[in-house]
């Protein structure tokens, strides 16, 4: 059998179980992104149980193109307000440079990858780097709260990271709704760009 098959089986015993269904809409308004990693429970690490928040997970826990899309919807459509990012000690990411991901993809497929790992150096930066990318994301004009942790995947500690209370244009955080009310809705306004030092290029 197949880990595939195992878990396929785990499904039915929780189907049996299932208590019914919820509504879409989490029922106290926060939206989580994290890391991908296998050790990180978001569930259980912030007691939350199913219908309470939406959890946008990738490799790092970054805050990409997909990432503001989906806090988007989830703001707009959902009724989110408060974000919370969460990365983690002896993340995969700190492991590598983007060069050196693109250049082995690249030997063992034949082709380069278009996009960026998103490879960082230091994980408290990197969650100053997304809490500034999503303060200033114009889109995300219904945020009332972002904070940023980090778990230690030794302890099960969550330990906040301050610090981000700057845009990286360098404008402090409280001119910038003022920035996004004169935004049209059909403005091309592009992402915040995640600043290059942190980004471990090669």
């Amino acid at each position: 059998m197949s880990h595939t098959e195992m878990l396929l089986a785990n499904g039915e015993h929780y189907e049996r179980r299932f208590r019914g269904p919820s509504t879409g809409r989490p029922a106290l308004g926060v939206a989580i992104v994290a890391c991908m990693d296998a050790r990180v429970d978001v569930y259980s690490i912030l007691g939350l149980h199913p219908g309470e928040a939406h959890v946008v997970r990738n490799a790092g826990g970054v805050v990409t193109d997909d990432v503001i899309r989906s806090l988007t919807i989830s703001q707009h459509e959902l009724g989110t307000t408060e974000i919370i990012l969460i990365h983690h000690t002896k993340c995969g990411m700190l492991t590598f440079t983007d060069k050196e991901f693109k250049t082995k993809i690249a030997a063992e497929t034949g082709r380069k990858p278009p996009w960026p790992s998103m490879a960082f150096a230091d994980v408290d930066e990197d969650v100053r780097a997304s809490i500034a990318q999503l303060k200033a994301a114009p889109f995300l004009n219904r945020t009332r709260e972002v904070r940023g942790f980090v778990f230690d995947v030794d302890t099960g500690a969550l330990r906040e990271v301050r610090g981000a209370e700057m845009s990286p244009a360098g404008l402090p955080f409280a001119e910038l709704p003022q920035l996004q009310e004169k935004a049209q809705p059909t403005d091309e306004l592009p992402l915040v760009a995640r600043p290059r030092a942190l980004r471990r290029q090669g």
